[in-house]
């Protein structure tokens, strides 16, 4: 099981507002921050409820190169409703967000499956996903 995960971001603010918008329709908030001054460069901040499961940072240190894009990576948030992924994908899109799949049903995953998937400022694939039935 995994505790928790952690993706790099080239424009920390950038990402930062892309994902506090996108992220609160699903009730999801920064709820945890590591500051330059408190790690000697390292910019995190961790994204959940009642504990951070999703990280957001720069992750580097003064002197080293730029991150690495998000070409190849899908992250799934879980949506307590499909009206919570419309709010996610109209978010994400509003705060830099490309579209990657509006939101809808996706039956060749299973009969309930209603998604959307936004491409982030970095290139990551994010989308949200709700499996009730309406």
């Amino acid at each position: 099981m995994i505790d928790h995960m952690g993706i790099t971001a080239t424009d920390f603010e950038l990402s930062r507002r892309f994902y506090d918008a996108a992220l609160e329709p699903l009730g999801l908030a920064g709820i945890m921050e590591v500051t330059p001054e408190e790690s000697g460069g390292y910019h995190g901040i961790g994204y959940g409820k009642g504990k951070p499961f999703f990280w957001l940072s720069n992750d580097r240190r003064p002197g080293e190169r730029s991150a690495v894009t998000g070409t190849g990576i899908h992250i799934a948030f879980a949506a307590e409703s499909r009206a919570a992924v419309d709010a996610f994908y109209a978010a994400a899109m509003a705060h830099g967000g490309q579209d990657n799949g509006a939101p809808g049903l996706r039956p060749h995953y299973h009969p309930n499956y209603y998604g959307a998937f936004v491409i982030d400022p970095d290139g990551f694939n994010v989308e949200a996903v709700c499996h009730a039935p309406e």
